[in-house]
């Protein structure tokens, strides 16, 4: 099996898309994985399925939107529905199957021929040998998912991403020669709480940093929810404005540090002459806001700083692509790409498309990937203010201060398309938004309703709409005589009568 390449996913959570120098901007916080982007291609716009963890970690493993899968909440792992998913792909067809890092997903250790658990507090209590890892988990424990205002008083070594890697280095290290293996490296970070020990701390001073393209003062145009989340940070945190600018100092320090990790652990794959086999994908499950509209972390709606997720892959017959891939791409579409990188048939009910012809530089319809598609809420009618339901008791959290995820940000369906420059979310109400990104990237002046851009509305309407009933879940198929016709690679567009 020595031709059979071995596949690493190495999945960072809720990491901003565009905060690397590769995308423009002015810090260069990762210049390690911007150089590894160069070996194979990376798009800049591909999208989560959902900006929640939960949700995104299954559509990745899964091929399935949230609205197939029925996990459209981080409560609902238990609910999973699939046929067939990555792990089970993969061992099929001989892999050793390995895990490091934050699962939040239905998979379990019973499912792996190796697991390492490592969360947003450190590893499990089982496995705190000495006094300063137990120190170092009441450190991180007494941040209620916020943020340090000094740096974190404990070494490198106690840090998850150090830990994850060392960890799945060790097991690589005991594979026979000749097995092939599939690994999900899970980093914690960036997500809070926003930690990091020096010199991560110090290398983006506060005042360095560059101003967010939006503030509080946005709030008027971006709705009650985004209100909403920001009063209740207010009174988790009473200070929280003033945290705001460390918090996003420290999120920097922790991608530089995340690319220190991933440099050392691709470094140890060269120095075992792995690498050269191995398909190495590095994605995001949803992003932060790191600051805009006034707010950290994630909640409302579908905004690009949470929907629009880093993705780069590279490794065996995959070509150099100069620059961003133009494609518009999703994380469902991972694991159909993998499928046919190991040559097997998608299994029932993935809905995502093999991006195998645009990564190894073969002919593939273009029309295909000429939009991007993301869901978001829980369903039901959209919370208000005025509203029984006690926010103690759903957000406010004793222990961790504030639960972005809650009954106000995420009640309500709301559905979005990226095509070129242009960007249309509607929700469950009938209330439309369009935006044009390359004029206004933190969507703030919505063009629904104005007239010069009603061919664009409703272009962008029946995207949408045909990505709707595209994504609906062909599950269970009929148990009788009729035969679900697909293309090999979910491809919709060339079967499009025009």
């Amino acid at each position: 099996m020595a031709d059979t390449p071995n596949v690493i996913i190495i999945m960072t959570d809720q990491q901003r898309a565009d905060l690397s120098q590769r995308e423009g901007f002015s810090l260069d916080t990762t210049p390690f994985l911007d150089n590894l982007s160069r070996e194979g291609v990376w798009f800049n716009r591909a999208y989560t399925s959902a900006p929640i963890c939960v949700a995104a970690r299954i559509s990745m493993l899964t091929g399935r939107y949230p609205s197939a899968t029925h996990v459209r909440s981080n409560h609902n792992i238990k609910d999973a529905y699939y046929t067939q998913d990555m792990f089970d792909v993969f061992r099929a067809n001989g892999y050793a199957i390995g895990f490091s890092g934050k699962n939040h997903s239905y998979q379990s250790k019973e499912n792996t021929d190796y697991w390492f658990s490592c969360d947003h507090m450190g590893v499990p209590d089982e496995l705190l040998l000495t006094e300063e890892e137990k120190a170092f988990s009441q450190f991180m424990k007494s941040l209620r998912f916020h943020v340090s205002m000094e740096p974190t008083p404990f070494p490198l070594e106690l840090q998850g991403p150090y830990r994850i890697v060392s960890a799945a280095q060790e097991w690589i290290g005991s594979l026979a020669a000749d097995q092939p293996f599939f690994l999900w490296l899970s980093f914690p970070e960036p997500h809070n709480p926003y930690q990091v020990p020096e010199p991560y701390y110090s290398l983006f001073p506060p005042e360095s940093l560059p101003p967010t393209l939006a503030d509080e003062n946005a709030w008027e145009q971006k709705g009650f929810p985004y209100q909403w989340c920001r009063r209740s940070f207010e009174i988790a945190f009473p200070d929280y404005k003033n945290h705001i600018q460390r918090a996003r100092a420290n999120y920097m320090g922790m991608l530089r540090l995340i690319d220190d990790q991933v440099k050392r652990f691709v470094t140890f794959l060269d120095g075992k002459g792995i690498k050269e086999n191995t398909i190495l994908v590095f994605l995001s499950d949803h992003g932060d806001f790191v600051g805009e509209y006034g707010l950290l972390r994630k909640g409302p709606e579908l905004s690009e700083p949470l929907v629009r997720i880093p993705l780069q892959i590279c490794g065996p017959g995959i070509r150099q692509h100069e620059g961003p891939h133009r494609a518009h791409v999703s994380i469902v579409d991972l694991f159909p790409t993998l499928c046919e990188a190991i040559g097997v048939p998608l299994p029932d009910g993935v809905q995502g498309r093999s991006l195998w012809p645009l990564l190894t530089g073969e002919p593939y319809p273009e029309a295909e990937f000429t939009s991007a598609y993301a869901e978001q809420g829980f369903g039901g009618l959209h919370y208000t203010a005025d509203e029984p339901l006690d926010p103690s008791a759903d957000g406010l959290v004793a222990g961790r201060g504030y639960d972005c995820l809650n009954s106000w940000t995420q009640s309500g369906t709301m559905r979005m398309i990226r095509k070129s420059d242009w960007k249309l979310q509607y929700d469950m109400q009938g209330r439309g938004r369009l935006y044009n990104l390359s004029e206004d990237p933190v969507e703030l002046h919505n063009l629904w309703h104005d007239p010069r851009y009603g061919a664009v509305r409703q272009e962008l309407t029946q995207d949408l709409l045909t990505w709707v009933l595209r994504v609906h879940d062909p599950l269970p198929l009929p148990r009788r005589r009729y035969v679900l016709k697909r293309d090999p690679r979910n491809y919709w567009e060339p079967y499009r009568q025009h």
